[in-house]
């Protein structure tokens, strides 16, 4: 008998409410909307569930306060934390959201010991860590959800300098997710042209400022974090996973020796499958984009040093 997978979406905000509507609608399985606010996961999961005959979506979507509901998922998405505000850093929100995720991440995990776990909530690299130490897990089955959604933004303003569709774009982002991320012009492409050749270098240095500060831009417009595209850019990575399509991906990934680094977690190049990560994939460096890439790496080994003193 057919077994449709099962989702568990923690967190029933903006964007874990937006996220378990988006699986909805591509079909990727049940979905199980968790959070701490009675009535909440599940006024939402009942609207977005009665939409399914208008979208034509079999989903089972369901609301609850209870981990035992979460037990036997595939899939876990960690969303819950608190929000960042206007004029805060996403490091300010380190030692509470840490505690946070932890916690959410033991419980889910004590139901669902055999799910993969994907991470966004801020600072997404260190949550990620933060989730691998409370489970227990291994390093392969807990990612965090930055790079796709980093690399969508590059891809969108490139696509607007250039005039043309989003769709011919290709472009990544690596490194911490933070206000010192390493957009790679140089492995940017419009249509398999580089575009270095087809913008000025100074649109191309406004273009990777913007990028690093994407968030914050939202941020500022709307006084919330921005949820949409994140919560896009969560359904492919799972998507990915659940019909182990070994997709490679810029998302945040352990690392064990690759590019230098051990014992932490950070963004890269990475193919993604059923099993969630299945290896990184290194890719050649100038000196500056290494000098680049090895600040950003930096910043999130000061906030795991940071955590550890608290």
């Amino acid at each position: 008998m057919f077994r449709r997978p099962k989702i568990t979406v923690v967190g029933a905000g903006a964007t874990g409410a937006t996220t378990a509507h988006l699986l909805a609608l591509k079909d990727l399985g049940d979905v199980v909307l968790l959070d701490v606010v009675e009535r909440v996961p599940q006024g939402k999961a009942l609207d977005i569930w009665e939409a399914g005959p208008i979208e034509g979506f079999a989903a089972r979507v369901t609301g609850t306060n209870a981990y035992e509901d979460t037990a036997g998922s595939d899939l876990v998405v960690i969303t819950a934390g608190m929000p960042r505000k206007p004029g805060m850093s996403r490091d300010d929100l380190l030692k509470v959201n840490a505690a946070i995720v932890g916690e959410v991440a033991q419980k889910a995990a004590a139901q669902s010991p055999d799910a993969v776990f994907v991470v966004l909530t801020n600072p997404a690299d260190v949550m990620a860590y933060v989730t691998w130490k409370a489970t227990g897990l291994p390093p392969a089955r807990i990612l965090g959800q930055a790079g796709v959604l980093d690399s969508a933004r590059f891809r969108a303003f490139l696509a607007d300098a250039l005039h043309i569709s989003p769709k011919d774009v290709s472009a990544f982002v690596m490194g911490g997710h933070g206000d010192d991320m390493v957009p790679l012009v140089r492995y940017s492409y419009a249509g398999g042209i580089p575009v270095e050749r087809l913008l000025p270098k100074a649109e191309l240095d406004a273009i990777v400022e913007r990028t690093r500060f994407g968030g914050g831009e939202v941020l500022q417009l709307m006084g919330s974090s921005a949820f949409y595209a994140p919560a896009s850019s969560l359904a492919e990575m799972i998507a990915a996973i659940l019909h182990d399509e070994h997709r490679l991906l810029p998302l945040i990934a352990y690392l064990n020796g690759e590019y230098g680094y051990s014992g932490l977690y950070v963004g890269v190049p990475a193919v993604l499958g059923g099993g969630g990560v299945e290896r990184v994939v290194e890719v050649d460096f100038t000196p500056e984009e290494q000098a680049a890439f090895a600040r950003s790496v930096g910043s999130v080994q000061k906030l795991l040093a940071l955590l550890e003193e608290s």
